[in-house]
This record gives structure tokens, C-alpha cells and sequence, in this order.
């Protein structure tokens, strides 16, 4: 019987950490197959160039964000967690054995100071897209949406009511619209319509202020979010977009669809009963 004497642990070796990823790992598959250098081009601008520290490279800062997403990590802190100590994660995301992993709170930062209210994940999210488009992976001609609820970090327990201001259904407003311009065709006046504001009671996580209070079916009542996904029929996703969980998948399904129709060919759009309303027959 073969035993491994503990100090085997601290033995030096020379190579280098392209010897530690498996050639069959997905990283490696994503960088060959794609360029992130584009990113440089998309962020330019939002960095000051003549003084302050010395930034994150920001392809690492993106390819961060991929690496939790890509994985399914549940949170940026453990997405940093698992880059640390997973030699695959580092050597995608251009960092080397001994190189400091960002700290978590990084990429929160960079997003409130640079990114916010700009459209650049879009732009790289289309780039990425377009690439796979022009090589014939993607097949637009059939599309599926639907919506995925996926529970908020926050104690169910932190919580408080309020009363908000009710949005107007879109629909409604788009059916007061035609009958006007259907009175203004036949020489009449639009209906007088009364103009009460109208408020309802929500629950808000005092925790994350984002999230929505979500209970469906047998479901245990939590506050979650709503990723509501367009894809085509080989899994590619043309069209996502984020909301709080309390919202109705009927609310979203106009702005995903318009959006997958501007951009894409389509010849059939499959949705499940929970997007069906008066607005979207």
C-alpha cells in the first residue's frame, strides 16, 4: 500500500497554468471561438486615461460575469470564491496562478460608476449573437418564451407594505387610443375619460428592494425575480430581460416579442397559458 506523506504538499514544480485546464474544458472552447478583444472597443470612453489607479482589465471584468453565469453560481461573492481556486475559471478569465481575483464588490462598483444606464451589456450580448447568427448556429424561424423565478438572496421575514402608485394596463390604453382615432374619423370628440390615480398595497423586501414578492402554485411564498428568455428552437437566447417576481409574464411578454421580431426573422412564436391576456391574443 502506497502512502502520500503530507509535505508532497508543498513540493515545487515548474508549469505554467495552460497545463492545468483540460483541453476538452468549456473555457477552452469559448475562447477559440470567440474574440473578447471587441469588448475594449464597447467600454471605451468609460475610463479615465490620464489619471487615477491602474483599473481591472475589462474583458476580466466581463469575462467574470460570464464565468458565474456560464457555471450557474448563484452569486457574484461565490462566483469570486470559485475563480480563486479553479485554474480553469483563471485562465479564462486572463489571470494567472499567483494574480489577486477582484473582490467581489468590483464588479458592483465598475456597474454603478461606469456602466449604469448604458446599453453596453446589450452591445456585447448582440455582438456575441451575431457572430453565432453569421456562422448558421442560430435558427430564428421558430421561438420560444418563457419565464424562469429565481430566488432573491433576501430573509422573506425583512419586509414591509406599501402603497405605490398602479401602473395603467397597457392594453387599455391602447384600446382607448383606437376609439378615439376611430370618433376623430367620424367628426367626434374623444370620450371624456375620469383621471384617478390609483394605488395599491405591495410587500417589499427591506433586503433587496428589487426583488418582488412571488408566490405561485404550491410554491413557498418568497421574494424572487423573473428572468423572462427568448429562444430559438437550438437553445440560443435571442432575447432576455430581467424583472421582480410579482410582475405577470402577460406585462413582459410585449416588450421580449417586439424585441425578437425588430431583430430576427420569425415565422412561430410558442409561449405557455401564463403570457396569455386580453392584450396579447
Amino acid at each position: 500500500m502506497v502512502t502520500k506523506v503530507t509535505r508532497e504538499k508543498g513540493k515545487i514544480q515548474f508549469l505554467c497554468i495552460d497545463d492545468l485546464v483540460p483541453q476538452e474544458h468549456l473555457v477552452r472552447r469559448l475562447e477559440k471561438s470567440i474574440n473578447f478583444d471587441f469588448i475594449y472597443d464597447e467600454v471605451k470612453g468609460m475610463y479615465c486615461e490620464d489619471n487615477g489607479r491602474p483599473s481591472i482589465d475589462p474583458v476580466t471584468l466581463f469575462k467574470i460575469a460570464f464565468v458565474q453565469y456560464m457555471f450557474g453560481i448563484r452569486s457574484m461573492r461565490q462566483t469570486i470564491k470559485e475563480i480563486q481556486v479553479n485554474m480553469a475559471y483563471r485562465w479564462f478569465c486572463n489571470l494567472d496562478i499567483m494574480d489577486e481575483v477582484p473582490h467581489f464588490t468590483t464588479f458592483g462598483k465598475n456597474y454603478e460608476r461606469r456602466f449604469k444606464d448604458t446599453d453596453v451589456f446589450q452591445r456585447i450580448f448582440d455582438k456575441i449573437l451575431n457572430e453565432a447568427i453569421s456562422h448558421g448556429f442560430v435558427d430564428t424561424s421558430s421561438v420560444f418564451i418563457d419565464s424562469t423565478h429565481i430566488k432573491a438572496s433576501a430573509n422573506k421575514r425583512k419586509k414591509v407594505e406599501e402603497y405605490i402608485k398602479a401602473e395603467a394596463k397597457n392594453y387599455q390604453e391602447q384600446l382607448d387610443k383606437e376609439i378615439d382615432e376611430e370618433r376623430a374619423q367620424n367628426g367626434k370628440k374623444p370620450l371624456a375619460r375620469e383621471s384617478k390615480e390609483e394605488t395599491k398595497k405591495v410587500t417589499k423586501s427591506t433586503t433587496d428592494p428589487d426583488a418582488g414578492d412571488f408566490h405561485k402554485g404550491e410554491h413557498e411564498r418568497c421574494f424572487a425575480y423573473s428572468a423572462h428568455t427568448a429562444c430559438d428552437k437550438k437553445g440560443f437566447v435571442l432575447k432576455s430581460t430581467v424583472t421582480p417576481g410579482n410582475i405577470h409574464d402577460s406585462r413582459v411578454f410585449s416588450e421580449v416579442f417586439q424585441d425578437v421580431i425588430t431583430k430576427h426573422e420569425v415565422n412561430n412564436v410558442a409561449v405557455d397559458a401564463g403570457y396569455k391576456s386580453q392584450r396579447n391574443n
